[in-house]
Order: structure tokens, then sequence, then C-alpha cells
């Protein structure tokens, strides 16, 4: 019960703005980031009770790249690099309660003179069940709780990349998983995106 009184409260928030958005930021520097989840290694599922509204049974890099077309000249060279960063969040339904949700972390440098530096391509996902809670709270336990899950180990793993890559490591501030829902929410006509209320076919 408690549960599902927390699940309406998230959905109260997302639909009608109650939580207010943050702007996104990004840095590079050579400070390593402190750890987010020091309870257990990275790609370990946290433990939930087994009532919980959100299971995690696992999560995983699905796909990395990372170019440094100019290196090593772009290694010794001290310039300000242009950042732009992209994050998306979507969603592939295996059956009524069973989610695959990933996030996409979409990242490049380049110099003054528009010279890239590096880009960086990541989807890191999880695979997630709900438990028994309301259809409305389906949205925000996909799209803000299980990204917001996910975010601090795709974080590690774009700051290794690019300090693996000669860089400083790229450390991307929180995001605000409650303004990229609403904005799912709008561009999908106010429908949950990837979520089917019927029997679901394994893709």
């Amino acid at each position: 019960m408690a549960g599902c009184r927390a699940c309406r409260g998230l959905c109260s928030a997302a639909l009608h703005g109650t939580a207010r958005p943050q702007q996104r930021k990004y840095a590079m520097t050579n400070v390593p980031p402190p750890p987010q989840n020091p309870s257990g290694p990275m790609g370990a599922a946290p433990q939930q009770a087994p009532n919980a509204p959100l299971i995690m049974h696992g999560q995983y890099i699905k796909d990395l790249s990372f170019e440094n077309p100019r290196a090593p000249q772009s290694l010794i060279e001290q310039t300000q690099p242009q950042l732009t960063l992209n994050v998306q969040v979507t969603n592939r339904q295996f059956d009524v309660k069973t989610f695959e949700v990933a996030l996409s972390i979409e990242a490049s440098a380049k110099t003054p003179k528009d010279e890239p530096l590096f880009m960086l391509e990541l989807v890191y996902a999880g695979t997630v069940s709900i438990g028994e809670v309301p259809q409305e709270a389906y949205g925000p336990l996909l799209f803000i709780e299980t990204p917001r899950l996910l975010f601090p180990f795709a974080r590690a793993v774009v700051a290794n990349a690019t300090r693996e890559a000669g860089f400083p490591p790229l450390n991307i501030a929180p995001v605000d998983f409650v303004a990229l829902y609403r904005q799912q929410l709008e561009a999908n006509g106010g429908k949950v995106p990837g979520v089917a209320s019927g029997p679901v076919g394994h893709a």
C-alpha cells in the first residue's frame, strides 16, 4: 500500500509539474567522481523488497563506441573543448510487467575551430519488473525511477571512457528525468511510450 501511495505521488509530480526541472550540466575534470552507489559493484542490481513497486533484475552495457580521430594531436593541444550532450530514455516490453529500459547518452567535443576531439555513444540498460501498482504509475517508474537507478553507472562508464582515451573524465551532472519524461509524454500525445496494456510477444 505504501508503494502505491508513493507511485501516485510520483505520477502527480511528473504529470502536473510539481517537480522542478534542473538545468543539465556537464564538465571535464581530472577529479574522479564520488561513488554514487557504494553498496555494490558496477552492474550489480540493488536489493529490493519482494513487494517493491519496481524490481531491477540486472543492468548492462548494450552498446558503447568511442572515436578519438585526432589523437595524439588532440591530447597535446591545450584548448577548451566545446561539449554537447544528449540523453534519451527508451523502453522495450517483454510481457505485461517486464521491461528493458535503455539510457542512451551521446557526447561529443570539438575545438574552438570546430575540429572533432571525440565522439561517444553509450546505451546502458536494465531489465525491470513492475509490481502491483496502478497503470498510471508505469510511466514514472519506467522513465523516471529506472533511469535514476541506471544513471550513476552510465555516468561512470562515460567518465572512464573519456579518461582511458587520454582526456579528463567527462562527469555528467544529474539529469532531470521528470522533465524528460514530460517531454516524451507531450511528444506521444499524452501516452506512455512503449507500454501496451494487453498481452505482449517477445521481440
